[in-house]
């Protein structure tokens, strides 16, 4: 296992790994990732983008310690799938998915939400929340610019104002890695670029906190990314520092499709090559 320079061990690495489910009606291996080789160091927060199937929820099952490999190693935080107690991993880990969104009591008010964090629960553990507790959850609450939800109800916040709330949720407990699926997914423009300003001001008062977000557009990808993770068909096509990966030709690769890649600032856009009719081009793996 390598280690960074303090000492501390990657906080996810990936050795040849794949996954697979059995097709029983075709008698086949259906196969969801492909000798994926990655590793997130503390400190670096990555986005992983790609088409619809290309495995991205799959590999964030894996970071999330959630599911098992069906070859290769995964690591995360140090411990190996397989030889660890996934149950104790995963209370390391903040989580924002929507799955988890939909199962928080609608007439919880949005400091309720956030102190769900506390003891990774639904329900608000009313006797074991401390005076700490309660600051910490108004602290993260201003920090993310969401101060004003701090007595709204869950069922009255957009669908924008819950994400803020489940991000402030997600660092309750402090973890040591944060996973994002697709955040801004449905979110409207005022919305979306809300919720990127909360993960830029997390980013800037935790730098430390590795964080992984899944997303399928460019303009989604927050200003304090570092690295990049292009999947497609379950293999990776580039992955590396931000800047070098998402070039042209990458994206284009990834998605099939000729495009044009516009970074303005710390921002990300893709659209249509100019000659480009959308032609389709052939993924020619790795």
């Amino acid at each position: 296992m390598t280690t960074a320079a303090d000492g501390s061990p990657p906080a996810i690495r990936m050795r040849g790994v794949q996954v697979w489910r059995w097709v029983a009606v075709e008698e086949r291996r259906a196969v969801l990732l492909d000798e994926i080789e990655w590793t997130v160091e503390r400190g670096e927060h990555w986005v992983v983008l790609g088409p619809n199937g290309a495995g991205k929820t799959t590999l964030l099952n894996l970071a999330a310690a959630i599911s098992h490999p069906s070859e290769g190693e995964v690591e995360v935080l140090g411990a190996r799938l397989g030889q660890v107690d996934m149950r104790a991993l995963r209370e390391r880990i903040g989580t924002v998915e929507a799955k988890l969104g939909r199962a928080i009591r609608g007439r919880a008010p949005g400091i309720e939400v956030v102190l769900t964090g506390a003891y990774g629960s639904i329900a608000l553990q009313h006797r074991r929340i401390e005076p700490a507790d309660e600051a910490r959850a108004e602290r993260l609450l201003a920090e993310i610019g969401a101060g004003p939800l701090h007595d709204r109800l869950y069922e009255q916040c957009s669908q924008g104002e819950r994400q803020r709330l489940m991000l402030a949720r997600a660092l309750m407990d402090e973890p040591e890695l944060l996973l994002l699926d697709e955040p801004t997914a449905g979110l409207d423009l005022p919305s979306r670029e809300r919720l990127i300003a909360s993960l830029d001001a997390m980013a800037a008062r935790d730098p430390d906190l590795p964080t992984v977000t899944v997303t399928h557009h460019l303009e989604e990808i927050p200003s304090s990314s570092t690295h990049a993770l292009l999947l497609a068909e379950g293999r990776v096509v580039a992955q590396g520092p931000i800047a070098a990966t998402l070039t042209a030709a990458n994206v284009s690769r990834c998605f099939e499709i000729g495009v044009e890649v516009a970074r303005h600032g710390d921002r990300w856009a893709a659209r249509l090559s100019d000659d480009g009719d959308g032609a389709l081009l052939p993924y020619a793996g790795d």
